[in-house]
Protein backbone atom coordinates (compact mmCIF):
# COMPACT_ATOMS: atom_id res chain seq x y z
CA UNK A 1 0.00 0.00 0.00
CA UNK A 2 1.40 3.83 -0.64
CA UNK A 3 1.39 5.11 3.24
CA UNK A 4 1.28 9.13 3.11
CA UNK A 5 3.29 9.52 7.17
CA UNK A 6 2.87 13.29 8.25
CA UNK A 7 5.40 14.27 10.98
CA UNK A 8 8.37 12.49 9.63
CA UNK A 9 11.11 14.42 11.23
CA UNK A 10 9.64 13.75 14.25
CA UNK A 11 10.37 11.01 17.10
CA UNK A 12 7.72 8.74 16.19
CA UNK A 13 7.38 9.41 12.24
CA UNK A 14 10.92 8.71 11.67
CA UNK A 15 10.89 5.60 13.32
CA UNK A 16 7.33 4.57 11.76
CA UNK A 17 8.78 5.11 7.97
CA UNK A 18 11.63 2.79 7.87
CA UNK A 19 8.93 0.31 8.98
CA UNK A 20 6.42 0.55 6.54
CA UNK A 21 9.35 0.53 4.32
CA UNK A 22 10.56 -2.53 5.47
CA UNK A 23 7.15 -4.52 5.05
CA UNK A 24 7.08 -3.43 1.32
CA UNK A 25 4.70 -0.30 1.93
CA UNK A 26 5.86 2.91 -0.49
CA UNK A 27 5.47 5.95 1.75
CA UNK A 28 5.35 9.43 1.35
CA UNK A 29 6.30 11.48 3.65
CA UNK A 30 4.73 15.22 4.26
CA UNK A 31 7.73 17.63 5.90
CA UNK A 32 6.79 21.60 5.86
CA UNK A 33 10.80 21.58 4.65
CA UNK A 34 11.87 18.47 3.19
CA UNK A 35 15.58 19.42 3.30
CA UNK A 36 15.01 17.99 6.93
CA UNK A 37 14.88 14.66 5.88
CA UNK A 38 17.70 15.09 3.92
CA UNK A 39 20.30 13.23 6.43
CA UNK A 40 18.02 10.08 7.11
CA UNK A 41 18.85 7.27 5.53
CA UNK A 42 16.02 5.79 4.68
CA UNK A 43 14.93 8.54 3.32
CA UNK A 44 16.14 7.67 -0.16
CA UNK A 45 13.26 5.25 0.00
CA UNK A 46 10.69 7.02 0.45
CA UNK A 47 9.25 10.14 -1.07
CA UNK A 48 9.45 13.50 0.35
CA UNK A 49 6.77 15.94 -0.61
CA UNK A 50 6.59 19.44 1.07
CA UNK A 51 3.02 20.72 2.41
CA UNK A 52 1.48 22.27 4.92
CA UNK A 53 -1.57 20.74 7.13
CA UNK A 54 -2.69 24.26 8.11
CA UNK A 55 -2.64 25.16 4.40
CA UNK A 56 -5.12 23.24 2.51
CA UNK A 57 -4.04 23.84 -1.04
CA UNK A 58 -0.67 22.21 -0.36
CA UNK A 59 -1.97 18.77 0.30
CA UNK A 60 -3.81 17.61 -3.04
CA UNK A 61 -0.69 16.45 -4.25
CA UNK A 62 0.33 14.66 -1.22
CA UNK A 63 -2.71 12.92 -0.50
CA UNK A 64 -3.01 11.19 -4.13
CA UNK A 65 -3.15 7.69 -4.56
CA UNK A 66 -2.99 7.02 -0.90
CA UNK A 67 -3.75 4.35 0.93
CA UNK A 68 -3.41 4.72 4.59
CA UNK A 69 -2.70 8.57 6.11
CA UNK A 70 -1.11 8.41 9.07
CA UNK A 71 -1.37 11.85 11.33
CA UNK A 72 1.64 11.86 13.48
CA UNK A 73 2.27 15.65 14.50
CA UNK A 74 1.19 18.23 17.13
CA UNK A 75 1.82 21.54 18.09
CA UNK A 76 3.12 21.18 21.05
CA UNK A 77 6.10 24.01 22.16
CA UNK A 78 3.67 26.81 19.57
CA UNK A 79 1.80 29.94 21.39
CA UNK A 80 -2.11 28.47 20.83
CA UNK A 81 -1.38 24.40 19.98
CA UNK A 82 -4.97 23.82 20.74
CA UNK A 83 -5.95 25.82 17.55
CA UNK A 84 -3.09 24.67 15.22
CA UNK A 85 -3.95 21.22 16.00
CA UNK A 86 -7.41 21.86 15.62
CA UNK A 87 -7.02 23.36 12.24
CA UNK A 88 -4.64 20.86 11.24
CA UNK A 89 -6.74 17.52 11.99
CA UNK A 90 -10.27 19.35 10.17
CA UNK A 91 -7.72 20.15 7.37
CA UNK A 92 -6.07 16.44 7.38
CA UNK A 93 -9.60 14.89 7.65
CA UNK A 94 -10.90 17.17 4.58
CA UNK A 95 -7.85 15.48 2.07
CA UNK A 96 -7.98 12.43 3.25
CA UNK A 97 -12.06 12.11 2.18
CA UNK A 98 -11.37 14.07 -0.97
CA UNK A 99 -8.52 11.92 -2.06
CA UNK A 100 -10.22 8.58 -1.00
CA UNK A 101 -8.14 7.10 1.43
CA UNK A 102 -9.48 4.01 2.68
CA UNK A 103 -7.49 4.65 6.74
CA UNK A 104 -6.68 7.30 8.97
CA UNK A 105 -3.94 6.35 11.79
CA UNK A 106 -3.77 8.76 14.44
CA UNK A 107 -1.54 8.71 17.19
CA UNK A 108 -2.88 10.64 20.51
CA UNK A 109 -2.61 10.85 24.05
CA UNK A 110 -4.57 9.02 27.13
CA UNK A 111 -8.14 10.59 27.46
CA UNK A 112 -8.96 11.11 31.21
CA UNK A 113 -12.16 11.02 33.21
CA UNK A 114 -13.57 14.53 32.43
CA UNK A 115 -13.40 14.87 28.85
CA UNK A 116 -13.90 18.75 28.13
CA UNK A 117 -13.02 19.75 31.76
CA UNK A 118 -9.74 18.25 31.71
CA UNK A 119 -7.47 20.61 33.48
CA UNK A 120 -4.40 19.47 30.88
CA UNK A 121 -4.90 21.48 27.62
CA UNK A 122 -2.22 18.86 25.60
CA UNK A 123 -4.70 16.01 26.53
CA UNK A 124 -7.80 18.38 25.91
CA UNK A 125 -6.46 18.92 22.49
CA UNK A 126 -5.29 15.35 21.87
CA UNK A 127 -8.68 13.90 22.17
CA UNK A 128 -10.04 16.76 20.37
CA UNK A 129 -8.10 15.83 17.22
CA UNK A 130 -9.23 12.43 17.84
CA UNK A 131 -13.12 13.48 17.69
CA UNK A 132 -12.09 15.39 14.05
CA UNK A 133 -10.86 12.42 12.57
CA UNK A 134 -13.34 10.19 13.73
CA UNK A 135 -16.45 12.28 12.88
CA UNK A 136 -14.33 12.44 9.05
CA UNK A 137 -15.44 10.12 6.24
CA UNK A 138 -12.69 7.88 6.34
CA UNK A 139 -12.27 4.89 8.46
CA UNK A 140 -10.20 6.03 11.65
CA UNK A 141 -7.69 4.25 14.32
CA UNK A 142 -6.89 6.25 17.11
CA UNK A 143 -3.92 4.71 19.64
CA UNK A 144 -3.97 6.50 22.95
CA UNK A 145 -0.34 5.88 24.35
CA UNK A 146 0.67 7.71 28.02
CA UNK A 147 4.13 7.76 28.43
CA UNK A 148 6.14 6.35 25.56
CA UNK A 149 9.58 5.02 26.71
CA UNK A 150 12.26 5.62 24.07
CA UNK A 151 15.17 7.98 23.47
CA UNK A 152 13.58 11.01 21.77
CA UNK A 153 10.47 10.84 23.22
CA UNK A 154 9.72 14.01 25.11
CA UNK A 155 8.24 12.16 28.20
CA UNK A 156 10.98 9.82 28.78
CA UNK A 157 13.46 12.68 28.28
CA UNK A 158 12.15 14.11 31.14
CA UNK A 159 11.94 11.31 33.30
CA UNK A 160 15.67 10.83 32.14
CA UNK A 161 16.88 13.50 32.76
CA UNK A 162 15.19 14.43 36.28
CA UNK A 163 16.67 11.09 37.04
CA UNK A 164 19.84 11.25 36.24
CA UNK A 165 20.73 14.81 37.75
CA UNK A 166 18.83 14.77 41.03
CA UNK A 167 19.77 12.75 43.11
CA UNK A 168 17.03 13.78 45.72
CA UNK A 169 14.13 16.08 44.96
CA UNK A 170 11.36 17.81 46.37
CA UNK A 171 8.21 17.24 43.52
CA UNK A 172 4.83 17.75 43.18
CA UNK A 173 2.41 15.04 44.55
CA UNK A 174 1.41 14.05 40.94
CA UNK A 175 4.43 11.98 40.89
CA UNK A 176 1.72 9.51 43.13
CA UNK A 177 -0.63 9.25 40.09
CA UNK A 178 -0.53 6.21 38.01
CA UNK A 179 1.06 5.91 34.71
CA UNK A 180 0.99 2.40 32.18
CA UNK A 181 4.01 3.65 29.84
CA UNK A 182 4.29 1.72 26.49
CA UNK A 183 7.41 0.99 25.06
CA UNK A 184 8.10 2.58 21.64
CA UNK A 185 8.84 -0.57 19.63
CA UNK A 186 5.19 -1.51 20.64
CA UNK A 187 3.90 1.32 19.53
CA UNK A 188 5.28 1.31 16.35
CA UNK A 189 4.19 -2.48 15.95
CA UNK A 190 0.68 -1.62 16.89
CA UNK A 191 1.22 1.38 14.23
CA UNK A 192 2.47 -0.71 11.38
CA UNK A 193 -0.27 -3.11 11.88
CA UNK A 194 -2.97 -0.75 11.96
CA UNK A 195 -2.47 -0.06 8.42
CA UNK A 196 -3.84 -3.61 7.37
CA UNK A 197 -7.08 -3.58 9.43
CA UNK A 198 -10.28 -4.30 7.76
CA UNK A 199 -11.97 -0.75 6.88
CA UNK A 200 -14.89 -1.68 9.83
CA UNK A 201 -12.38 -0.93 12.50
CA UNK A 202 -13.22 2.81 13.32
CA UNK A 203 -12.69 3.51 16.60
CA UNK A 204 -10.31 4.40 19.64
CA UNK A 205 -8.15 1.98 21.17
CA UNK A 206 -5.97 1.97 24.78
CA UNK A 207 -2.31 1.06 24.41
CA UNK A 208 -0.40 0.40 27.07
CA UNK A 209 2.61 -1.55 28.22
CA UNK A 210 2.32 -4.53 31.03
CA UNK A 211 3.50 -2.32 34.07
CA UNK A 212 1.40 0.12 35.60
CA UNK A 213 3.31 2.63 38.04
CA UNK A 214 3.36 5.89 39.57
CA UNK A 215 6.04 8.34 38.05
CA UNK A 216 7.98 8.06 40.86
CA UNK A 217 8.16 4.29 40.53
CA UNK A 218 9.22 5.05 37.12
CA UNK A 219 12.26 7.29 38.46
CA UNK A 220 13.33 4.65 40.79
CA UNK A 221 12.84 1.89 38.29
CA UNK A 222 15.15 4.30 35.56
CA UNK A 223 17.38 4.98 38.14
CA UNK A 224 18.04 0.88 39.01
CA UNK A 225 18.60 0.25 35.43
CA UNK A 226 20.65 3.04 34.68
CA UNK A 227 22.61 2.30 37.54
CA UNK A 228 22.58 4.76 39.81
CA UNK A 229 21.79 5.07 43.12
CA UNK A 230 18.06 4.69 44.57
CA UNK A 231 16.61 8.41 44.24
CA UNK A 232 15.01 10.39 47.35
CA UNK A 233 11.95 11.91 46.29
CA UNK A 234 9.82 13.99 48.55
CA UNK A 235 6.61 15.07 47.06
CA UNK A 236 4.74 18.40 48.60
CA UNK A 237 1.56 19.87 48.05
CA UNK A 238 2.43 23.50 47.31
CA UNK A 239 4.43 22.66 43.71
CA UNK A 240 1.62 23.62 41.22
CA UNK A 241 1.94 22.99 37.48
CA UNK A 242 3.19 25.90 36.98
CA UNK A 243 6.05 26.03 39.16
CA UNK A 244 6.90 22.47 38.17
CA UNK A 245 7.11 22.75 34.53
CA UNK A 246 9.53 25.77 35.47
CA UNK A 247 11.73 23.39 37.69
CA UNK A 248 11.77 21.17 34.77
CA UNK A 249 12.62 23.75 32.52
CA UNK A 250 15.11 24.62 34.88
CA UNK A 251 17.05 20.93 35.74
CA UNK A 252 16.37 19.81 32.25
CA UNK A 253 16.78 20.68 28.63
CA UNK A 254 13.79 19.77 27.20
CA UNK A 255 12.18 23.45 26.54
CA UNK A 256 9.77 24.78 28.89
CA UNK A 257 7.20 25.43 26.03
CA UNK A 258 7.09 21.36 25.68
CA UNK A 259 7.82 20.80 29.46
CA UNK A 260 4.98 22.78 30.59
CA UNK A 261 1.88 21.05 28.83
CA UNK A 262 3.99 17.73 29.58
CA UNK A 263 3.63 18.40 33.21
CA UNK A 264 0.03 19.82 33.47
CA UNK A 265 -0.97 16.09 31.74
CA UNK A 266 0.65 14.28 34.66
CA UNK A 267 -1.83 15.75 37.00
CA UNK A 268 -4.42 12.78 35.60
CA UNK A 269 -3.78 9.40 35.69
CA UNK A 270 -3.15 7.44 32.40
CA UNK A 271 -4.13 3.86 32.49
CA UNK A 272 -5.98 1.54 29.51
CA UNK A 273 -9.09 0.54 30.56
CA UNK A 274 -9.40 -1.95 28.08
CA UNK A 275 -7.16 -4.11 25.96
CA UNK A 276 -9.55 -4.42 22.41
CA UNK A 277 -6.42 -4.14 19.96
CA UNK A 278 -5.64 -7.31 20.78
CA UNK A 279 -8.77 -8.98 19.08
CA UNK A 280 -6.91 -7.29 15.44
CA UNK A 281 -3.18 -7.43 16.24
CA UNK A 282 -2.41 -10.13 19.33
CA UNK A 283 0.35 -9.06 21.58
CA UNK A 284 3.68 -10.33 20.67
CA UNK A 285 4.81 -13.83 21.36
CA UNK A 286 6.78 -13.00 24.48
CA UNK A 287 4.28 -10.41 25.36
CA UNK A 288 4.66 -6.63 25.57
CA UNK A 289 8.06 -4.68 26.62
CA UNK A 290 8.12 -4.06 30.05
CA UNK A 291 9.30 -0.76 31.73
CA UNK A 292 12.55 -1.93 32.05
CA UNK A 293 13.46 -3.45 29.29
CA UNK A 294 12.24 -0.29 27.17
CA UNK A 295 14.31 1.79 29.71
CA UNK A 296 17.07 -0.51 29.26
CA UNK A 297 16.66 0.10 25.01
CA UNK A 298 16.41 3.47 25.29
CA UNK A 299 19.48 4.05 27.26
CA UNK A 300 21.56 1.80 24.79
CA UNK A 301 24.57 4.64 23.74
CA UNK A 302 26.93 1.99 22.29
CA UNK A 303 25.99 -0.52 19.90
CA UNK A 304 28.22 -3.21 18.52
CA UNK A 305 31.31 -1.24 20.16
CA UNK A 306 30.61 1.61 17.97
CA UNK A 307 31.02 5.18 20.23
CA UNK A 308 29.01 6.88 17.11
CA UNK A 309 25.54 5.42 17.20
CA UNK A 310 24.88 4.42 13.48
CA UNK A 311 21.69 5.68 12.37
CA UNK A 312 21.29 2.49 9.88
CA UNK A 313 21.05 0.63 12.96
CA UNK A 314 18.35 2.90 14.51
CA UNK A 315 16.21 2.20 11.91
CA UNK A 316 16.13 -1.49 12.16
CA UNK A 317 13.68 -3.47 14.06
CA UNK A 318 16.14 -4.34 17.07
CA UNK A 319 17.09 -1.15 17.45
CA UNK A 320 13.83 1.51 17.74
CA UNK A 321 15.06 3.02 21.27
CA UNK A 322 18.20 4.81 19.41
CA UNK A 323 18.25 8.72 18.42
CA UNK A 324 17.75 9.51 15.57
CA UNK A 325 19.08 13.03 12.83
CA UNK A 326 15.73 13.73 13.14
CA UNK A 327 15.39 14.10 16.89
CA UNK A 328 15.27 17.50 18.73
CA UNK A 329 19.22 18.29 20.10
CA UNK A 330 17.91 17.99 23.75
CA UNK A 331 17.12 14.36 23.22
CA UNK A 332 19.23 11.18 23.79
CA UNK A 333 20.49 12.26 27.06
CA UNK A 334 23.95 13.93 27.84
CA UNK A 335 26.91 13.17 25.75
CA UNK A 336 29.78 15.37 26.25
CA UNK A 337 32.83 15.51 23.59
CA UNK A 338 36.04 17.41 22.93
CA UNK A 339 37.13 17.44 19.78
CA UNK A 340 40.32 18.94 18.37
CA UNK A 341 41.58 18.95 14.93
CA UNK A 342 45.39 20.36 13.49
CA UNK A 343 46.77 19.97 9.89
CA UNK A 344 49.60 18.04 9.15
CA UNK A 345 52.54 18.51 7.06
CA UNK A 346 52.89 14.59 7.02
CA UNK A 347 50.88 11.58 4.52
CA UNK A 348 48.59 9.44 6.57
CA UNK A 349 50.88 6.94 7.03
CA UNK A 350 53.37 8.84 8.72
CA UNK A 351 50.32 10.30 11.38
CA UNK A 352 49.13 7.12 11.33
CA UNK A 353 52.13 5.61 12.97
CA UNK A 354 52.20 8.39 15.79
CA UNK A 355 48.73 7.62 16.47
CA UNK A 356 49.39 3.73 16.75
CA UNK A 357 52.36 4.43 19.12
CA UNK A 358 50.62 6.57 21.78
CA UNK A 359 50.65 5.03 25.27
CA UNK A 360 53.36 3.44 27.45
CA UNK A 361 56.96 4.74 26.83
CA UNK A 362 56.04 7.20 24.00
CA UNK A 363 52.93 8.66 26.56
CA UNK A 364 50.52 11.07 25.74
CA UNK A 365 51.96 13.55 23.78
CA UNK A 366 51.06 16.56 26.18
CA UNK A 367 52.05 17.58 29.92
CA UNK A 368 53.33 14.23 31.23
CA UNK A 369 52.94 15.18 34.84
CA UNK A 370 49.17 15.55 34.68
CA UNK A 371 48.90 12.01 33.33
CA UNK A 372 50.58 10.76 35.59
CA UNK A 373 48.40 12.09 38.31
CA UNK A 374 45.43 11.13 36.91
CA UNK A 375 47.14 7.28 37.17
CA UNK A 376 48.11 7.51 40.57
CA UNK A 377 44.50 8.89 41.50
CA UNK A 378 43.01 6.17 39.32
CA UNK A 379 44.98 3.63 41.61
CA UNK A 380 44.43 5.37 44.86
CA UNK A 381 40.33 4.44 44.46
CA UNK A 382 41.43 1.03 43.09
CA UNK A 383 41.71 1.42 39.34
CA UNK A 384 44.09 0.55 37.25
CA UNK A 385 46.34 3.40 36.82
CA UNK A 386 48.89 4.05 34.15
CA UNK A 387 50.72 1.14 34.70
CA UNK A 388 49.90 -0.85 32.48
CA UNK A 389 51.70 0.24 29.45
CA UNK A 390 51.65 -1.24 26.52
CA UNK A 391 52.34 -5.08 24.63
CA UNK A 392 53.85 -3.45 21.85
CA UNK A 393 55.81 -0.09 21.33
CA UNK A 394 54.57 0.00 17.70
CA UNK A 395 51.37 -1.92 16.80
CA UNK A 396 48.16 -2.34 18.59
CA UNK A 397 45.24 -4.90 18.54
CA UNK A 398 41.75 -4.67 19.87
CA UNK A 399 40.94 -5.91 23.19
CA UNK A 400 44.22 -5.33 24.39
CA UNK A 401 44.66 -2.86 27.73
CA UNK A 402 47.24 0.47 26.69
CA UNK A 403 47.29 1.95 30.43
CA UNK A 404 44.50 2.68 31.55
CA UNK A 405 42.48 2.53 28.12
CA UNK A 406 41.48 -0.71 26.20
CA UNK A 407 41.73 -0.51 22.26
CA UNK A 408 38.41 -1.14 21.23
CA UNK A 409 38.35 -0.60 17.84
CA UNK A 410 41.52 -0.41 15.11
CA UNK A 411 40.65 0.31 11.28
CA UNK A 412 44.15 0.53 10.21
CA UNK A 413 46.09 3.31 8.81
CA UNK A 414 42.78 5.45 9.88
CA UNK A 415 40.88 5.37 13.52
CA UNK A 416 42.17 3.84 16.81
CA UNK A 417 39.02 3.98 19.80
CA UNK A 418 40.04 3.14 22.89
CA UNK A 419 37.69 2.99 26.08
CA UNK A 420 38.43 3.81 29.37
CA UNK A 421 39.22 1.55 32.06
CA UNK A 422 39.91 3.97 34.90
CA UNK A 423 37.26 4.86 37.52
CA UNK A 424 34.82 7.74 36.39
CA UNK A 425 31.15 8.10 37.11
CA UNK A 426 30.30 7.69 33.55
CA UNK A 427 31.96 5.98 30.53
CA UNK A 428 34.34 7.36 28.17
CA UNK A 429 36.06 6.78 25.21
CA UNK A 430 39.17 8.65 22.78
CA UNK A 431 38.86 7.92 19.28
CA UNK A 432 42.45 9.40 17.13
CA UNK A 433 41.88 9.44 13.84
CA UNK A 434 44.37 9.94 10.43
CA UNK A 435 42.34 11.61 7.44
CA UNK A 436 43.83 12.24 4.00
CA UNK A 437 44.83 15.88 3.22
CA UNK A 438 45.84 16.27 -0.23
CA UNK A 439 49.21 16.44 -1.95
CA UNK A 440 51.19 14.60 1.06
CA UNK A 441 49.53 15.84 3.59
CA UNK A 442 46.76 14.94 6.41
CA UNK A 443 44.37 16.31 9.18
CA UNK A 444 44.24 14.94 12.40
CA UNK A 445 41.00 14.40 14.31
CA UNK A 446 40.67 14.03 18.09
CA UNK A 447 37.77 12.88 20.18
CA UNK A 448 36.88 12.83 23.47
CA UNK A 449 33.62 11.17 24.38
CA UNK A 450 32.17 11.10 27.86
CA UNK A 451 28.84 9.33 28.83
CA UNK A 452 27.60 10.88 32.68
CA UNK A 453 26.26 8.44 35.34
CA UNK A 454 23.82 10.64 37.46
CA UNK A 455 24.99 14.05 38.93
CA UNK A 456 28.77 12.99 39.55
CA UNK A 457 29.05 12.42 36.41
CA UNK A 458 28.40 15.81 34.81
CA UNK A 459 30.23 17.58 37.71
CA UNK A 460 33.43 15.35 36.83
CA UNK A 461 33.47 16.86 33.58
CA UNK A 462 32.77 20.34 34.43
CA UNK A 463 35.43 19.92 36.77
CA UNK A 464 38.26 18.69 34.67
CA UNK A 465 36.72 20.63 31.35
CA UNK A 466 38.83 23.63 32.09
CA UNK A 467 42.39 21.27 32.14
CA UNK A 468 41.28 20.31 28.50
CA UNK A 469 42.63 22.89 26.51
CA UNK A 470 46.11 21.85 28.14
CA UNK A 471 45.85 17.97 28.20
CA UNK A 472 43.89 17.40 24.71
CA UNK A 473 44.92 20.44 22.96
CA UNK A 474 48.25 19.43 23.51
CA UNK A 475 48.37 16.38 22.92
CA UNK A 476 46.13 17.45 19.39
CA UNK A 477 49.14 19.76 18.60
CA UNK A 478 52.04 17.66 19.61
CA UNK A 479 50.98 14.52 17.83
CA UNK A 480 50.33 16.84 14.51
CA UNK A 481 54.33 18.38 15.10
CA UNK A 482 55.30 14.38 15.71
CA UNK A 483 54.13 12.81 12.56
CA UNK A 484 56.78 15.17 9.98
CA UNK A 485 59.73 13.01 11.88
CA UNK A 486 58.12 9.67 11.25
Amino acid sequence: MRCLVTGATGYIGGRLAPRLIAEGHQVRCLARKAGRLRDVPWAARAEVTEGDLRKPETLTAAFADVDVAYYLVHSLGQGDFEAADREAATNFAAAAAAAGVRRIVYLGGPEPAGGDSVSSPHLRSRAEVARILLAGDVPTVVLRAAVIIGSGSASFEMLRYLTERLPAMITPRWVRNRIQPIAVRDVLRYLVGCATLPPEVDRAFDIGGPDVLTFREMMQRYAQVAGLRRRIIVPVRPLTPSLSSHWVGLITPVPNAIARPLVESLIHEAVTHEHDIARWLPDPPGGLTGFDDAVALALTKVRDAEVETRWSNASGPDAPAEPLPSDPDWSGGTVYTDVREREVDAPPGALWRVIEGVGGEHGWYSFPLAWSVRGWLDRLVGGVGLRRGRRDPHHLQVGEALDFWRVEEIVPGELLRLRAEMRLPGRAWLELRAEPAGAGRSRYVQRAVFLPRGLPGHLYWHSVAPFHAVIFGGMARNIANHAPTR
